[in-house]
């Protein structure tokens, strides 16, 4: 695809006619990705390039517009003054041709892929099972579930509903809060048998940690919320993976922060009480322009209903024990319970 451009004042001042450019998308596409990684070879990457194919491009845009995108320095890529007009131009770009493909994709039949970002423990422990009941009920429509804490934008395309922990600030997406995340620090009762319960945060120090980190996680919340300068000499564990931490904490490996519900929906463990919780709260986005698609309305409400806190106590904003949740998640265990646990024995 060709875009076409008109020379704006930049290239005047340079005394050039204001005459039509032929400027290929995925030049322009390039430059988008290096405004916003700062970097040729983050960009690269992100576009599958290597960062000599990545700078042609680049040269062969600033040929083509008869001025520097960019200033190159130690510190990175900083955009240009004729760069920064640009970018504006770019953007309103891509978001076009977002809009071009998305209502290629919508239809008003109950049918077709509806693809859902979610991050990783709610995706595996929480929406996977209850979609094998869904896919029964609705077998024309294929959900495309992506587990990653990486945070999927859904303006951009990268999903068509993401349920993430950050609040999105784009008017062009609608925002629904599905409930709240409340985490608890849990061990192994073989864990609580070799080492004890840690008796206070202070005694935390004389214990072992297995740590949670991702792109959408405070990295220094652990140290901050357990009021400890730093967490030097007693994380044994840290792993991107949710799924890691169940396993390892299963295993006796330490104590792990994990949703409050996991004793209720099974999970072999004990809670850590040290007076602390931690809560995320958890947001539904769309664009606004799935409002009109039969399938995707069905999947949104179909998410609500299931994160809804009216229904599932472990949703709700106000923290309630993990053995408190146990008798009130009764049903929720039959439909998804772990039974046993999640992590095989080692052999």
């Amino acid at each position: 695809m060709r875009q076409h451009l008109h020379r704006g004042a930049a290239s005047t001042q340079r005394g050039k006619s204001d005459e039509t450019l032929n400027a290929s998308w995925e030049d322009l596409r390039a430059f988008l990705l290096c405004t916003r990684h700062k970097s040729f070879r983050n960009a690269a990457e992100a576009l599958g390039l290597t960062g000599t194919t990545l700078m042609r491009k680049i040269d062969r845009l600033e040929d083509e517009l008869g001025f520097k995108l960019f200033i190159r320095d130690q510190s990175g890529l900083s955009l240009s003054d004729e760069g920064r007009s640009l970018l504006f131009d770019v953007e309103q770009m891509e978001r076009l041709s977002f809009n071009i493909f998305r209502r290629a994709s919508l239809s008003t039949d109950t049918q077709g892929s509806v693809r859902v970002a979610v991050t990783e423990g709610p995706g595996n422990f929480w929406i996977l099972p209850r979609l094998i009941d869904f896919q029964k009920t609705y077998r024309r429509i294929t959900v495309d579930l992506s587990c990653a804490m990486q945070q999927a934008d859904v303006s951009r395309l990268e999903a068509d509903i993401s349920i993430q922990f950050e609040r999105p600030t784009n008017p062009d997406v609608i925002v629904a809060k599905l409930g709240r995340l409340h985490i608890y620090g849990f061990v192994s009762e073989a864990y609580r048998e070799a080492h004890g319960l840690p008796t206070s945060l202070a005694d935390l120090k004389n214990h072992r940690i297995v740590k949670q980190h991702g792109v959408q996680l405070d990295e220094t919340g652990y140290a901050r919320i357990l009021g400890l300068e730093s967490l030097e000499g007693i994380v044994g564990i840290s792993t991107n993976s949710s799924v890691a931490v169940l396993y390892a904490v299963e295993r006796g490996a330490g104590i792990g922060f994990l949703p409050t519900s996991a004793i209720a929906l099974g999970a072999p463990l004990v809670p850590v009480d040290l007076g602390i919780n931690y809560h995320m709260d958890l947001w539904l986005t769309y664009h606004k322009e799935f409002r009109t698609s039969d399938r995707h309305k069905v999947v949104i409400d179909w998410l609500k209903r299931i994160f809804d806190p009216k229904v599932h106590a472990c949703f709700r904003d106000e923290f309630i024990h993990p053995t408190d949740l146990v008798p009130l998640m009764a049903e929720a265990r039959e439909v998804i319970g772990f039974n046993g646990y999640v992590a095989p024995k080692p052999v």
